[in-house]
């Protein structure tokens, strides 16, 4: 296996000292710098050894310490500064020698050294597989595909007996204009474990699964992560246990879709007790149906009507109404938008079955109860309501097949 070694010095008389004891192969690189040539030469670093002579050159020293991160790094004074090595461990070097050093000591630091860059190559290969095939953003640590991700990390947890958390995050409908780009994640992944995985949903919206975490400390681990992040940011928790990876995931969206909306909802009622409120409530409404109620019903019904096997989805409309449908040959789904009159929007969600069947109106009995979503005009917008009719669709197909198996 070949080794890239990097000495690192301002006395050239080192080079002549340790060269001899590195035992060099055929196909080993071997590059010798100055300090003053690190910043040029910084593109080197990457996937080495570095061999630091550290001699009047101690805070130069630590200062590479911190410009790596991974790179297995190996100290050289000719005095034991015992503070300057403490310093130096906890920046994350990883072994001193000195003259007295014996040289089968040196050595098995550099194996040491070689094993890490071996698994630092390996993980490169595999970032740049996931790359390549788009599961993973090319500057950090997103997830794009969380299906996939969060299917294998729950088969993971299943055969290791252990649990987690899932967090869905996203701001409400005034903050993510005001919020940089990529803040949400860049914090994020600053605060989180190796072990941890961060997946993109959709635009602005993620889901950060904590491994061994249970629901109470995931809910203080991302008290920490928010105190780095502006108002406005907010979350829906699920603890996995034994659920399914779409009650997981419809449960921590349900929780975030309540979590945004609760904020202000105690002033639905302010100022809407006249005819003239309700007229103009009407005709915003009226707008929101041929702005995002019908553009979000069409993008839905092209998505999924040709993967949904002998099922069909509808949608309709009327003045107050928007309402989608989805089909199979025992069971409908009805998702409808209406507004009251006063300043919210009510989604109505129901399920019934076509035919009278004793045995899975018994089955399904709770799972039929008609559920409704309170809404902010204000915060009604189209990645919100594509989360919900998403999640809709998901629960109805859960609930066909139950019927079908029954």
């Amino acid at each position: 296996m070949q080794s890239k070694i990097i000495l690192i010095s301002d006395d050239s008389d080192f080079f002549e000292y340790i060269t001899p004891k590195l035992s060099l192969r055929k196909n080993d690189e071997l590059y010798k710098l100055g300090f003053s040539q690190m910043p040029e030469k910084i593109h080197l670093l990457d996937c080495s050894i570095l061999i630091v002579n550290s001699e009047n050159r101690k805070q130069q020293t630590l200062d590479l310490l911190n410009i790596i991160e991974e790179q297995p790094l190996i100290v050289f004074g000719y005095n034991e500064d015992e503070n300057f090595k403490v310093e130096a461990l906890k920046k994350g070097m990883l072994a001193y020698f000195s003259p007295t050093t014996p040289d089968e000591e040196l050595k098995a630091q550099i194996y040491t050294a070689n094993k890490i860059v071996s698994l630092i190559n390996k993980k490169g290969i595999y970032r740049n597989i996931l790359v390549k095939n788009n599961l993973i953003e090319q500057n950090n640590e997103i997830y794009k595909d969380f299906v996939c991700v969060l299917d294998t990390a729950l088969n993971n947890l299943k055969e290791s007996a252990s649990y987690a958390t899932l967090v869905a995050i996203a701001p409400d409908e005034k903050s993510k204009f005001l919020i940089q780009q990529n803040l949400i994640e860049t914090v994020i992944l600053n605060h989180i474990r190796k072990n941890d995985l961060l997946m993109s949903y959709s635009p602005n919206k993620y889901f950060l699964l904590l491994n061994n975490t249970d629901l109470p400390t995931a809910k203080h681990v991302w008290k920490k992560i928010s105190s780095f992040l502006p108002a406005g940011i907010h979350t829906g928790f699920s603890y996995v246990g034994h659920k399914k990876r779409q009650q997981i995931i419809n449960e921590a969206l349900n929780n975030l879709h309540t979590s945004i909306n609760a904020s202000t909802s105690e002033n639905n009622f302010a100022g809407m007790n006249n005819n003239d409120n309700f007229k103009l409530i009407r005709q915003n409404f009226n707008k929101k149906l041929e702005k995002v109620i019908s553009p979000v019903f069409y993008h839905i019904q092209q998505k999924y009507n040709d993967k949904l096997f002998n099922m069909e989805i509808e949608q309709g409309q009327g003045d107050g109404y928007g309402v989608l449908y989805i089909k199979s040959s025992d069971f409908v789904g009805t998702c409808r938008i209406t507004s009251p009159g006063l300043s919210i929007i009510n989604i109505d969600i129901s399920f019934e079955l076509l035919k009278n069947d004793n045995q899975n109106n018994t089955i399904l009995s709770e799972k039929l109860k008609p559920k409704r979503i309170n809404l902010e005009p204000e915060k009604f917008e189209e990645g919100l309501l594509q989360d919900i009719l998403e999640q809709f669709i998901n629960e109805f197909k859960e609930l066909n097949e139950i019927i079908i198996n029954v």
